[in-house]
């Protein structure tokens, strides 16, 4: 029974000693330390991205060159809208307009003003005839002595005086004129016009909203040509250049893929994002039916292409 007891007691205080050893290896210096599991929301590093794009599946979305708000050029409030969201536009077309009864009334009294202002013009001009004439025969009665100085002297005065008012009158008419210019002006802000070509993509104006001047009122966009935007890390092994071609694919729908070609690769690095903006111009037929906004894949040529 003794001898037995000391061997137990021998391989417990062996498991002791082992025991201390592994807990002091592992804290000390040797031992790797652990890496700690990836963020789900980490955001991708430029070789993440690098990746990804040299996989040939970089996500965008369609768009063009010109999208823009047009806004209202003046006060006042929307008296009609003239096209709603998806209806096409030519530019210059009407899209809505804002009340523009005060600055008609006005432009009308203008115009009426013009009126009286070139009717003058010829009285006056017939009037300076006939004060000419009268300062004629004056001079040639005073030359026989058959009229006095002062008759003279008062003919020559109505005869200038009449070129006087006919000065005044032709200025008149150049007043009724800018004035008219100035209210045709202020009444075109009233009408709320397509920039160019395109589709109104939204509207934000109601028919009795009160509007202020800048205030946007709907967006309009253009139609083609549509162009794709996406990033390329600085890493990535291809780098495009001006017409170079590529694919790009409808997301929703895997069977429609089409031509684009690069149209410009940003000369800069994003140093947040370690990559430069390329755009790519979609070109060939059946491109009627796409829109801008639509989500895309890129089918970028620098690696190997995902199977199908």
């Amino acid at each position: 029974m003794k001898k037995r007891a000391s061997w137990i007691f021998a391989g417990a205080l062996a498991l002791a000693t082992a025991g201390c050893g592994n807990s002091s290896d592992a804290s000390g210096t040797g031992a790797a330390p652990a890496t700690p599991a990836p963020s789900a929301t980490q955001p991708a590093t430029g070789a993440a991205l690098a990746k990804s794009a040299d996989a040939g599946e970089i996500l965008s979305v369609l768009s063009v060159e010109h999208q823009v708000d047009v806004p209202t050029q003046t006060d006042g409030v929307v008296a009609e809208v003239v096209k709603e969201e998806g209806g096409s536009v030519k530019a210059g077309e009407i899209l809505a307009r804002l009340d523009d009864r005060t600055i008609t009334a006005e432009l009308e009294k203008s115009q009426a003003d013009l009126k009286v202002a070139e009717n003058n013009v010829k009285f006056q001009e017939a009037e300076l005839k006939a004060k000419h004439a009268a300062y004629r025969r004056q001079q040639q009665l005073r030359e026989y002595g058959l009229s006095s100085q002062a008759d003279l002297e008062k003919a020559e005065f109505e005869s200038t005086g009449a070129e006087y008012d006919l000065a005044s009158w032709k200025a008149g008419i150049d007043r009724a004129r800018a004035e008219i210019r100035r209210l045709e002006t202020e009444l075109d802000k009233t009408r709320i016009r397509a920039p160019f070509d395109g589709m109104v993509g939204h509207r934000y104006i109601r028919v009795g909203q009160g509007v202020s001047k800048s205030e946007r009122c709907f967006r309009v966009s253009q139609l083609s040509p549509l162009r794709v935007q996406f990033q390329v890390p600085e890493s990535s092994a291809h780098r495009p250049h001006a017409g170079d071609m590529l694919q790009v694919q409808v997301t929703n729908d895997s069977g429609r893929a089409f031509p684009a070609r690069v149209v410009k690769v940003s000369p800069t690095v994003d140093p947040a994002s370690d990559s430069y903006d390329v755009t790519a111009q979609l070109t060939g037929t059946g491109l009627s039916d796409l829109r801008p906004g639509m989500a895309v894949r890129v089918d970028w040529p620098g690696g190997p292409r995902r199977n199908p």
